[in-house]
């Protein structure tokens, strides 16, 4: 493995030990408002609100995450620096930037069209 590899390598997993500890207390949380007994209107409004925003912040923490592990997989496999689109290099300030970059500047702009 290059010392590109090892440092993306390195960033992916605490990176990924970051999100699922941000998961288990979202969970937690969530657990926590669900236990409360008797809240009032505005009380309510305020926990639906929170739990509408730690939806929305799940959902983009376990995209995030799948990414990781994918980019994981592709390190395992010999695949990591390689776009997924087209074949050729992602750049190297690309890949420590988004170490779980899938595609190359080029076709991750098509993408996005």
């Amino acid at each position: 493995m290059d010392m590109l590899t090892i440092e993306a390598r390195t960033a992916l997993l605490q990176r990924r030990s970051s999100l699922r500890g941000l998961l288990r207390l979202n969970l937690t949380e969530a657990e926590r408002q669900h236990s409360r007994q008797e809240p009032d209107l505005v009380d309510e409004a305020a926990e639906e609100s929170a739990e509408e925003v730690r939806v929305r912040l799940s959902e983009r923490e376990e995209r995030e995450l799948r990414d990781i592990d994918d980019a994981l997989v592709r390190i395992e496999q010999g695949r990591f620096g390689h776009c997924a689109r087209c074949g050729g290099a992602i750049g190297r300030h690309r890949l420590r930037a988004i170490p779980e970059a899938r595609h190359c500047m080029e076709c991750s702009a098509q993408e996005r069209r």
